[in-house]
């Protein structure tokens, strides 16, 4: 989709429940964020439309029908409401925004939806499985409907079991527990007075969220960090968190609610926020990632040597059993993601689907696995970006990756968008990213977010068909139109991609390897989703992740560890060893040999940022860089 917001104000909130890190109000009292701060926020993602909706909760009335509402387009002048407003006591209130990309069904849709029941949603995610989606319906509505149909019940510890008007329903927690895909939503449900949000079990969608303090008690959603009017240009460093003060958070992967009741004591509006647990026992599996086989016997690890050591796969061998599931499960995730019965009809861009492109292993099996499935007539454009032009790293991986993707897929058209950067320009750009990686704010966050957002725009050049494809005349400008980007995330902290993962392999054998790809796959929400997801959108582009989908985190699962990886062999060898098979499969016999290189090291915006931040790279080498908060004033001075 594209994004969505929700401010609440005029509710007393309670926070007990979720075992929160203590809030520091006084940090936060120098931020204000309006609900024309929010709009302003999703309006530059560069939606197909923008909708508002307040809601209305008055205190004193005898009617049970007792929540009104007021709607207002964007363009149409819209009440902001602040903490230095004069807020009546009279009612609480609840503004809601979504912004729609359309990617689905043949007719457009404007969020928030409002059905019969005087519900509300905003979502912003799609829906691959678990709910059925019409052929030519939009996954926003269905979800509606299948909300809409849900019992009022507020327990936590509600069942299937629950009536409601004499008829079993299931509850809202059932629903989105089923949700096959990325999904952040707000939802209100009428009939129980209850406001339900979230985000997917393995965050793939952003969601940021003010928690009430002191100074600001209002509570705000948002999947993108807006720029406060309030602020002025010497105050930048304070928006975006790098000296310290936050209003924003990433808000933990799960499903919330927070019911509104009447306090008869003061007579004021009151509610506490609970976290629920998912309802969907395969997916609770998926979230505790645990392995079958983690350990192996002598004989079953001296047989994965023997497979490790072998030139290539042999593709007839019953060793091959293991990668050919991986290979299956990932087309199905490619199909689903792409599938143009799942794209918006009204679409009609030549190219409507796009590679975040390295040249590497996991980028070089998406777009081989896109050519299976996506329709022939098709282009597709593979997004390379490089700050030292046709020298640096993934520059040169990618013009051999396309070699080999011709060769194997002679019929596709591809096109490789080559996308130039010189850091040193870039000075209102990475003003920009700053304010979309926020919460984060490292020096990694920032170099990998300025790669993703340039990756994103596609504003580039392409070569003209000819024989020499290094003739510089033959350049030609370019922008990819496509609307879905597709990512490779995921894959390293499956497969054992990592260094760290090597060295703690070493360290504490199968059962620290073990412990670390977990703990990476329980924080990817948190350090890697969250930001890519925001930056990748602010170009109005979705990006989807295969490596992600819910049924190859179980296939990998499945597979004994020293099946996925050997780190007793060197890089490019035994990591993502499962995924390097695959690579073999699909006859990318180069792709399958190349080692890790990630996104700052390939592109060399680590190498732009080290001389610039640190003087050069042993300097940022010894300070450890990438972990270093960035200091804003220095680094624009």
């Amino acid at each position: 989709m594209c994004g969505i917001a929700l401010l609440v104000s005029g509710i007393r909130i309670g926070l007990s429940s979720l075992n929160l890190d203590s809030i520091s109000s006084s940090s936060k009292s120098h931020l204000v964020f309006s609900v024309d701060d929010l709009k302003a926020a999703l309006q530059r993602r560069g939606p197909d439309s923008l909708g508002t909706m307040k809601l209305l909760l008055p205190l004193h009335s005898n009617s049970s029908n007792s929540t009104n509402y007021r709607v207002s387009s964007f363009n149409e002048e819209s009440h902001v409401l602040d903490k230095g407003s004069d807020m009546p006591e009279s009612f609480a209130e609840f503004v809601f925004l979504g912004a729609t990309l359309q990617l689905r069904g043949v007719s457009p849709v404007c969020q928030p939806l409002m059905d019969s029941s005087r519900n509300v949603l905003v979502y912003n995610g799609e829906i691959f499985g678990g709910i059925e989606v019409g052929i030519d319906k939009n996954d926003t509505e269905s979800l509606m409907q299948s909300l809409g149909n849900c019992c009022s019940c507020r327990s936590q510890e509600h069942r299937t079991t629950c009536d409601f008007n004499g008829q079993a329903k299931g509850s809202i927690v059932d629903v989105l527990s089923v949700i096959k895909g990325p999904w952040a939503i707000s939802y209100w449900q009428e009939s129980s007075k209850t406001l339900w949000f979230g985000r997917d079990a393995f965050g793939r969608r952003s969601l940021l969220v003010h928690w009430p303090t002191m100074e600001d008690p209002r509570f705000l959603l948002s999947s993108v960090s807006p720029t406060s009017s309030r602020l002025q240009d010497s105050s930048f460093e304070v928006e975006n968190g790098s000296s310290g003060i936050k209003f924003w958070e990433e808000l933990s992967c799960g499903i919330y609610s927070m019911s509104v009741d009447v306090k008869k004591s003061d007579g004021s509006f009151h509610s506490e926020i609970k976290k629920h647990e998912w309802t969907n026992a395969m997916l609770k599996e998926l979230i505790e990632w645990e392995r079958v086989s983690i350990e192996p016997k002598p004989a079953e690890l001296n047989f994965s040597h023997s497979r490790t050591s072998s030139a290539e796969l042999d593709i007839n061998s019953s060793s091959s059993v293991l990668a050919q599931n991986v290979l299956t499960a990932l087309r199905e995730s490619m199909l689903r993601r792409i599938s143009l019965y799942n794209i918006y009809q009204a679409l009609k861009e030549t190219v409507p689907v796009a590679v975040l492109f390295s040249g590497g292993l996991d980028s070089m099996i998406i777009a081989a696995l896109l050519d299976q499935c996506l329709d022939p007539n098709y282009e597709i454009d593979l997004l390379n970006v490089s700050f030292d032009g046709e020298s640096a790293p993934d520059r040169i991986s990618a013009k051999t990756g396309l070699k080999e993707l011709r060769r194997v897929a002679p019929l596709r058209r591809w096109r490789l968008v080559h996308i130039d950067a010189d850091l040193s320009k870039l000075t209102w750009e990475t003003k920009r990213v700053l304010s979309l990686i926020n919460p984060a704010n490292t020096y990694m966050d920032l170099n990998i977010g300025i790669a993703l957002w340039l990756a994103a725009r596609g504003e580039g050049w392409i070569c003209k068909e000819s024989n020499n494809e290094t003739d510089e005349d033959k350049r030609v400008n370019y922008t990819s139109r496509a609307r879905i980007l597709l990512v490779g995330s995921g894959a390293d902290e499956q497969c054992a991609g990592y260094g760290r993962h090597k060295t703690k392999y070493r360290h504490d054998s199968w059962l620290g390897l073990h412990k670390e790809m977990k703990l990476d796959m329980q924080r990817i929400w948190k350090r890697n989703l969250g930001r890519d997801d925001r930056c990748i959108a602010d170009s109005g582009k979705e990006a989807r992740f295969p490596f992600l989908d819910e049924d190859i985190i179980r296939t990998l699962l499945d597979i004994p560890l020293w099946e996925v990886a050997d780190l007793d062999q060197p890089s490019g060898k035994g990591d993502k060893k499962i995924l390097r098979e695959v690579a073999h499969m699909l006859g990318l016999h180069n792709a399958a040999i190349l080692p890790k290189r990630a996104i700052q090291f390939g592109s060399r915006i680590a190498r732009e940022s080290n001389r610039k931040n640190f003087g050069s790279n042993r300097a940022a080498n010894q300070a450890s860089a990438g972990s270093v908060v960035i200091n804003v004033q220095s680094y624009f001075s």
